[in-house]
């Protein structure tokens, strides 16, 4: 009896070392294999066939041929032993603010090619973007605590928030659009990931105001995933501090949020605590003083529970709107569920309705959407986790939804009748074409 015991337990063990060894090797999609260059994501399905494109005809890249995105990251400085990166994979616990180059395909193209290239559906030639410098300007104050050793609090001043809030400034000055977009990336990415996906998504709002990368010190190693959470949760606090920081030092008419994966922990709880700290007052009180406009979440982790709190707590009184974008094969959300038992916020189950009276209750939120991209062109690519990037039909919906400030149904999404959760038709990307056509005859994607 004892020996049968014993390998019974043996064999669920094994069972679950091999389950576990699976999930790691699906949650391994999260994050790229070469941190430090990306080849530019498709281009959303709303620039085929149609002449419309986002761009001006100034050029965004500088002289040397990169463009500067604007980061803010709280992870660890390197120092001369780590010539091969920019910030450790280690948490260095204060924001620091600062600018980015980032190529575009290794430099031997001009500007009017990368448009041209960029907006090909079946593109041949690759345009990989890299990461090749980086200037810190400094510490945000705000960030730091009595933790801190008090020399190194006597030597941090107010001038590089300063001059950080004036550069975004006159970048606003100059653009048609005047809202702040913040990317905040998922688990299991160098410092580099952020900067070069913030770069994809500006370049296909045509560099329409400020994009902003907050590069949290995730690991890029796929053992990392449980050390990431935690990290997630310390990170959250420079993220509503950051936030805090853009509406009271900026011009922005909004501030946006798009979150991926792990990333959305990190949202989620910085507006949570944004929604404890405004408890009982009025929404729109709490946005004339945010100004927090879109929050995107996209294959969040988040357990269901967790947000469930927060959404008592009050989540959606700070920001205008939220959209969670959901999927049945997020094959990544799929371990992860197993892992911890518990549902992500970012998943459907198959072919299973929400009980009536949480429907019911979703149905009367015009502030909250979620949208299932499961039927959308692309979005089961690899592991079904990174539609953002893969599917052109997910990233048109994101990129139309920063740039025109429409609502699902305004966007040509459909809904069963019955059920909060909105789903790709068949013809979106016509409906979509004919919507701004109508909305906008001069094609022009920034809001006046």
């Amino acid at each position: 009896m004892y020996r049968r015991s014993l390998c019974l337990k043996f064999t669920v063990l094994s069972s679950w070392l091999v389950s576990f060894i699976l999930f790691m090797a699906i949650l391994a999609g999260c994050g790229s294999n070469k941190p430090y260059r990306l080849n530019l994501m498709p281009a959303p399905d709303i620039f085929d066939a149609g002449g419309w494109q986002p761009f001006s005809d100034t050029s965004p890249m500088r002289e040397d041929g990169t463009i500067e995105i604007l980061f803010v990251t709280d992870r660890e400085p390197a120092d001369e032993r780590d010539r091969e990166q920019f910030y450790r994979n280690k948490r260095g616990y204060l924001l620091r603010l600062g600018k980015g180059a980032v190529e575009l395909g290794k430099g031997e193209f001009t500007w009017e090619e990368m448009r041209r290239i960029s907006l090909l559906k079946n593109r041949t030639e690759k345009l990989p973007l890299q990461v090749i410098g980086e200037e810190e300007y400094g510490i945000l104050p705000t960030t730091l605590s009595e933790f801190d050793p008090p020399e190194l609090r006597a030597q941090i001043t107010e001038e590089p928030a300063k001059r950080f809030a004036s550069i975004i400034n006159a970048k606003l000055a100059r653009s048609k659009s005047k809202d702040i977009y913040v990317y905040v990336h998922g688990f299991k990415v160098s410092f580099e990931n952020p900067l070069i996906v913030t770069s994809e998504l500006w370049h296909y709002l045509g560099y329409q105001g400020v994009f902003i990368a907050f590069a949290w010190p995730s690991t890029p190693s796929v053992w990392a995933y449980a050390s990431d959470l935690e990290t997630a949760a310390v990170s959250a606090r420079n993220l509503r501090l950051f936030l805090q920081y853009l509406a009271e030092e900026t011009t922005a008419a909004e501030i946006h949020l798009v979150g991926y994966s792990a990333g959305t922990r990190l949202v989620t709880e910085a507006l949570n605590e944004l929604a404890l700290i405004n408890f009982g007052e009025d929404k729109q009180a709490i946005y004339d003083q945010l100004r927090i406009g879109h929050v995107i979440l996209v294959g969040s982790d988040v357990d269901l529970g967790i947000f469930g709190n927060m959404f008592l707590n009050g989540i959606l009184n700070v920001s205008r709107s939220m959209s969670i974008y959901v999927s049945t094969g997020d094959q990544a959300l799929g371990m992860s569920r197993w892992l911890f038992a518990r549902n992500r916020l970012g998943q459907l189950e198959k072919d299973k309705e929400l009980e009536t009276h949480v429907a019911e209750l979703l149905l009367q939120l015009g502030d909250l959407h979620f949208i299932d991209v499961t039927d959308a062109e692309g979005a089961m690519t690899g592991n079904g986790h990174a539609y953002f990037r893969k599917s052109p039909w997910a990233s048109s919906d994101i990129l139309v939804t920063l740039m025109y400030d429409l609502n699902p149904d305004e966007r040509g999404l459909t809904r069963t009748e019955g059920q909060p959760i909105w789903t790709f038709p068949s013809d979106y990307i016509t409906t979509l074409k004919a919507i701004l056509a109508e909305n906008n005859p001069a094609l022009s994607p920034v809001r006046e």
